[in-house]
């Protein structure tokens, strides 16, 4: 049975869907750490990033770095911190987060229900940067 990311992938649940290529998947978390908080998603459903191959694994953070380029211009952060924890959720998943202190790195502090309008124009202004970075992997849906 597929899991809830390889739902979102497929379009089966809604999503703010930043990046689509052949190997992975960007969209922004529903219940973020901070505003802007994104996930890199294999298309592979693997549990344990360490059972990627190496170029996906090198590809996921290629794209968590274009996304964590597109963070820093939007929303000035003083870092982007990354994460795999795979604990949540049984498909790998890095996070890249937006953050002013180590404090943002702990999921006690999520956001379980952030102002939807706000994940709207947080994902049109992230898409824009990646667009004006060069990228064309942007999503369009």
């Amino acid at each position: 049975m597929a899991g809830i990311f390889s739902k979102i992938i497929e379009g089966q649940i809604p999503s703010r869907m930043l990046w689509e290529d052949d190997l992975c998947v960007s969209f922004l978390d529903v219940r973020p750490l901070a505003p802007g908080h994104a996930l890199v998603v294999p298309r592979e459903e693997t549990d344990l990033w360490t059972d990627l191959s190496a170029q996906t694994a090198a590809h996921l953070f290629e794209v968590a770095h274009a996304i964590g380029r597109a963070q820093m211009s939007v929303f000035a952060p003083r870092r982007i911190g990354l994460m795999i924890a795979g604990f949540e959720v049984p498909h790998t998943h890095v996070h890249v987060v937006p953050m002013d202190s180590m404090a943002q790195l702990d999921f006690a502090n999520i956001n379980a229900s952030p102002e939807q309008s706000s994940l709207d124009r947080q994902m049109h202004e992230l898409r824009e940067a990646l667009v004006e970075h060069g990228h064309s992997a942007v999503s369009a849906r």
